[in-house]
């Protein structure tokens, strides 16, 4: 006699950028935030069940906060600030959920997405039989499958295609955990983003004592001379996760 399985299914894994959207092993081009008409069909093809969500790091930016000292007591007043401290440090206008990560040590990692289209995009998920399980940005989903497999320090470039060329996108770098996290919405070329975005970085790394030994790079098919050994994602996007 076989005993019961309560094993959860896996989540279909849904990957927005404003270039593109793919789902269920199918691919469909943008032209910027995909509207409910676009997302409906979509939704409905999939299997019944969870979805997990990986959108283009400017639809949810992202923000490392240091040295936080003291926090306020209290879920509600906590939430407030670190909301506050969000929408302060990167001047945004649109109201944002945020959800904080405890890093350790002072630091906190602050992602947001506008409240607006957070809940379009769960309401029309539910409404579907699709429910978000998750919904990372794409650095993020980078970031979480690349540094806990690595032994040495490294830094990772999640980057999207620019309507008007270049690209825009995140650099992120690793230790033992996040160290440092910057975003750029201007696009820029290959070689821009290598000697004014990522050299920089690099040597800012090395005046701290905590420099990068090889560089990740989601979203360009080559990249010039870094110092380092560089190595290009494969861009295979799954069509499930696990929970």
């Amino acid at each position: 006699m076989k005993g019961l399985s309560f094993k959860a299914p896996p989540a279909s894994v849904i990957w927005l950028e404003p270039h593109r959207i793919l789902a269920g092993g199918r691919a469909s081009t943008l032209e910027g935030l995909p509207s409910d008409d676009r997302l409906g069909p979509l939704l409905a093809s999939l299997p019944q069940g969870p979805t997990a969500w990986i959108v283009d790091d400017l639809w949810a930016p992202s923000l490392l906060l240091r040295d936080v000292v003291t926090l306020p007591a209290g879920a509600e007043a906590r939430e407030s600030f670190f909301k506050w401290k969000f929408t302060q440090s990167l001047a945004l206008e649109a109201p944002h959920s945020v959800q904080a990560l405890d890093l350790g040590e002072g630091t906190w990692l602050l992602t947001g997405i506008p409240e607006e289209l957070r809940e379009r995009w769960l309401q029309t998920a539910v409404r579907l039989g699709h429910p978000v399980h998750s919904l990372l940005p794409r650095w993020l989903y980078l970031y979480n499958r690349l540094a806990p497999t690595r032994d040495l320090p490294g830094m990772v470039l999640s980057l999207c295609p620019h309507p008007e060329g270049g690209f825009t996108g995140t650099l992120a770098a690793w230790g033992r955990t996040l160290t440092l996290l910057r975003q750029w919405n201007e696009p820029a070329t290959r070689d821009t983003w290598q000697q004014e975005r990522v050299a920089p970085t690099i040597a800012y790394l090395q005046r701290d004592s905590r420099p990068p030994q090889e560089l990740w790079v989601w979203g360009a098919d080559q990249w010039p001379d870094a110092g380092l050994p560089i190595h290009l994602i494969q861009p295979e996007i799954p069509v499930q996760e696990a929970l």
